[in-house]
């Protein structure tokens, strides 16, 4: 379990760093420009998302390219989509029921009820983290050996 662990916070790590300060600063930006929580929810949200599966891309991008080097072959538009496409069967589902519902609900309510924008918006960040990485992890595990070789 402990070598599952370290993969998972490998694969994960940066691109969690990456999200919580780029959600924390939208956030906090976007409720001193509009003094609107409801905006300051999506906007946290969506930019978190896009620093996260940014991260996630170029990391996976990366690996694809030393894979292929290794073998004498260039990293290509189709390598490309099969990145992408390895991205939507680990995220896919998590994600829809994420950015969707839970993440911008908890980035509106925890604020409110603690009283504190930006703890607020880092406790929510965890909290939906927990049901965002139950269904990425299993769709990771079951997708990786088939979705992630690109030799």
């Amino acid at each position: 379990m402990k070598q599952k662990l370290t993969e998972w916070l490998k694969r994960y790590g940066l691109a969690e760093v990456v999200s919580l300060g780029l959600t924390v600063v939208s956030s906090w930006l976007t409720f001193h420009w509009t003094n609107s929580k409801i905006t300051t929810a999506l906007v946290g949200t969506w930019v978190g998302n896009v620093g996260y599966f940014g991260t996630i891309l170029i990391e996976d991008i990366l690996l694809a390219i030393r894979q292929l080097g290794l073998i004498g072959k260039k990293y290509s538009l189709e390598t490309f989509y099969k990145n992408v496409r390895a991205l939507f069967v680990e995220f896919g589902i998590a994600e829809l029921i994420d950015s969707f519902f839970i993440r911008p609900t908890l980035m509106y309510y925890i604020p409110v009820w603690i009283g504190d924008l930006s703890w607020g918006v880092v406790i929510a960040k965890f909290a939906a983290d927990i049901t965002f990485y139950v269904p990425a992890i299993v769709s990771y595990e079951l997708s990786k050996k088939r979705l992630r070789n690109f030799e």
